[in-house]
């Protein structure tokens, strides 16, 4: 029986009861050694639907080379491009911008947290509270009031 085999096989049990951790990390440990097809069917598989942790296995190493590339060119974006960027809702990568905007406005280097701040200001009402959050922070230490 090949890995591919005996992941399909498990995840043709454990789709009508819940997965052993033991069985589970023992399948994904198995993936790595898979084709790019055998991942792909995997996915897709009807047995595989409701598995979030598998499924999250398999994206990983299908797109793994894809999603660091996209990590390191938004961290190497100046921080007004980064704005542009976070401005456009539909570029698909606002929780990746939207993650290093706020690293950048912990560091407070330049005018980053200027405009940081303006643009969360002018953002998602989650944001607008980050900020009045870090605000508070400045003002009265660490300490809740």
């Amino acid at each position: 029986m090949t890995d591919y085999e005996y992941i399909l096989k498990q995840a043709r049990k454990f789709h009508y009861s819940k997965w052993t951790d033991e069985e589970l990390r023992k399948c994904v440990d198995m993936l790595v050694g898979l084709s790019r097809q055998e991942l792909v069917s995997l996915y897709t598989s009807k047995w595989t639907k409701d598995e979030k942790v598998l499924k999250e296995e398999i994206f990983k190493i299908l797109y793994v080379d894809k999603l660091g590339k996209r990590e390191e060119r938004i961290k190497n974006l100046s921080t007004n491009e980064l704005i542009e960027e976070f401005k456009d809702r539909q570029s698909g990568n606002i929780a990746l911008i939207r993650q290093e905007m706020k690293y950048r406005y912990k560091e407070n280097v330049g005018d980053d947290r200027a405009v940081i701040t303006q643009a969360f200001i002018n953002s998602s009402k989650g944001d607008q509270n980050w900020i009045e959050l870090q605000e508070r922070k400045e003002l009265f230490g660490n300490s809740k009031k």
